[in-house]
């Protein structure tokens, strides 16, 4: 029979401290988001009489709807690309032990160790000859560039762990190597790909500097250059900014609320593998 020990209460305190340390942010941004204008309490001490007209005023002043079309426009667009070229490429690279497979991969980790600063001039000279400057295709060209290194680097650790043997007996049967990728290895790689979808979904949506930089002086602009919007050089309404801040985070907690429980399980088995 198991006892409860001094140790399992310290390991249950040590929780608590955590969550609440977690918790106490999500508690003043919400607080805050609620409280008007004319309270100037501290933030600490609880809204004796919210509102949710910041959220509406935050909507319309901050245009947040055309800025959150655009946020998930982008989103979605560059972790499809990432994802599909990224496990694409991975798949040989595992798997092929000549010269040049190595030479690739080690070119793909090159892009790990080098920051995208370095090449920000030439890419935005290149963005705008290509006329894509002030579009979201700008970003979505970007991202599909820029997290496919880290990208491919865990697809290919996933899959020198994964024996061969079933890729082995789909080419047995018949499968080309693309069919047997297709059918047989890419269900096995729900874990990773899981993983992958988590991380680059928070790098894009969660992205300041290449929007502010690839959109500037365009209508089109992404919720977080648009919340940025709000901080004036002699006024600023901390109300608005906190709103739209929860108007930005709830997108991405719905998603993790319904998919909560393959998200944990795909990213624990993505970090074993």
């Amino acid at each position: 029979m198991n006892r409860y020990r001094r140790r399992t209460f310290a390991l249950e305190l040590t929780m608590i401290a955590a969550a609440l340390f977690v918790a106490f942010p999500v508690y003043v941004l919400v607080n805050l988001a609620v409280r008007r204008s004319s309270d100037t309490s501290s933030p600490i001490s609880p809204t004796t009489s919210p509102t949710l007209d910041n959220f509406t005023q935050a909507w319309q002043q901050g245009a947040l709807g055309g800025a959150l079309g655009n946020s998930v426009l982008v989103t979605v667009c560059s972790v499809i690309v990432v994802l599909t070229v990224s496990s694409l490429a991975a798949f040989p690279l595992a798997r092929v032990t000549a010269r040049w497979s190595r030479g690739t991969y080690l070119g793909f980790l090159l892009g790990l160790v080098l920051p995208f600063q370095l090449a920000s001039l030439p890419l935005y000279q290149t963005l705008r000859d290509m006329g894509l400057l002030g579009t979201p295709w700008a970003l979505v060209l970007f991202y599909s560039g820029l997290q496919v290194p880290f990208t491919v680097f865990l697809y290919v650790g996933f899959l020198r762990a994964m024996p061969r043997d079933f890729e082995d007996a789909a080419l047995i049967d018949g499968c080309t190597p693309l069919q047997g990728f297709w059918y047989v290895v890419l269900p096995m790689l729900k874990p990773v790909t899981v993983t992958a979808l988590v991380l680059n979904t928070v790098a894009v949506w969660n992205d300041f500097f290449t929007p502010l930089l690839y959109l500037s002086g365009s209508a089109q602009q992404t919720l977080p250059v648009a919340i940025a919007g709000f901080v004036g050089q002699y006024v600023t309404d901390w109300n608005l900014i906190f709103a739209a801040l929860v108007i930005s985070i709830l997108p991405v907690l719905i998603i993790y609320f319904l998919l909560q429980r393959s998200i944990i399980n795909g990213f624990a088995g993505g970090l074993r593998g």
